[in-house]
């Protein structure tokens, strides 16, 4: 187990020590330009000292923004409008809608291109078109374009953007899969007279899962990237992105590094969750990883 972690916490540390070295780097001017003004002159040890207990630091080194984490995590209590529990949850909310949503129409698609040569030709040009268009462009928008079908509620603003970015490595993954199967496995049950549905069924649909699993792990945390994005323009008040968009507003890195940080320890809970489903699925069916 030690063998496996320790490329891991190799780098880690490396990661560490150059944010910690940057930190130095980009507050040093801070500190000397306020040490000049009092007509002193910081030593190197003054130096660092300073750089790493700035209230408004250029760049949070490591152990502010995690100070910042327990305090805004386990100091206080998960209904405070200052809690990242709080505003995680009300991220990951937004996140399993669209995350539904994205599933259920990349499903779809998947489906009918592989069976309708029609579709593919029309919808899969589409779809890969559709991912070029910036999402930060394309946000503001959907909020617009619902605001005039007089849905002023955030979350569905919030769900829809999620899902933009959430089927796509869907429908990707499940086209791979459904076409996985070799033909001689595909004319085997033409000869025993299998229906379409009984070889969707019994082979396409098995022989995609695990491509399904692996698209899902990209797509769960593409809607929360998706999420996060969709509370920027919305004047939202809460969740992860409206923390990340009031610490910038209020000249406070700190705040901004630590949703940050909440929001990648959410997403890489997510994508283990489905990676552990992933291994249920697969333990059940007896097909190995």
């Amino acid at each position: 187990m030690f063998r496996n972690l320790a490329p891991v916490l190799t780098v880690l540390a490396v990661l560490v020590v150059i944010w910690y070295g940057a930190a130095i780097v980009m507050n040093a001017p801070w500190a000397q330009d306020r040490a000049a003004k009092q007509g002193k002159t910081l030593g190197f040890s003054e130096l660092v000292a300073n750089t790493m207990s700035q209230e408004r630091p250029r760049l949070p080194p490591p152990h502010q923004v995690g100070q910042e984490l327990w305090k805004t995590t386990v100091e206080k209590k998960v209904t405070s409008k200052r809690s990242l529990v709080f505003h995680g949850w009300i991220t990951l909310s937004a996140t399993f809608w669209g995350f539904l949503l994205g599933t259920t129409l990349g499903l779809l698609m998947a489906v009918g291109i592989v069976y309708f040569r029609t579709l593919e030709m029309s919808l899969m040009p589409w779809a890969i078109v559709s991912q070029t268009i910036p999402i930060v462009a394309l946000a503001p928008m959907i909020i617009v374009l619902l605001a005039a079908l007089g849905i002023e509620e955030r979350g569905v603003a919030k769900a829809i953007i999620s899902a933009y970015l959430c089927y796509f490595p869907v429908l990707v993954g499940m086209v791979k899969g459904l076409r996985s199967p070799a033909a001689m496995q595909l004319d085997l049950l033409k000869t025993y007279s299998a229906s379409g549905f009984e070889i969707f069924w019994k082979l396409r649909l098995p022989s995609s899962v695990p491509y399904l699993f692996t698209s899902l792990k990209v797509g769960i945390a593409a809607a929360l990237v998706g999420t996060i994005v969709g509370e920027l323009p919305t004047g939202a008040i809460r969740g992860l992105g409206a923390r990340i968009l009031i610490g910038d507003q209020f000249g406070n890195p700190i705040m901004i590094w630590s949703a940050l940080f909440a929001a990648a320890i959410l997403a890489g809970a997510l994508v283990t969750i489905v990676g552990l489903l992933q291994k249920l699925a697969l333990r059940k069916m007896g097909m190995a990883e």
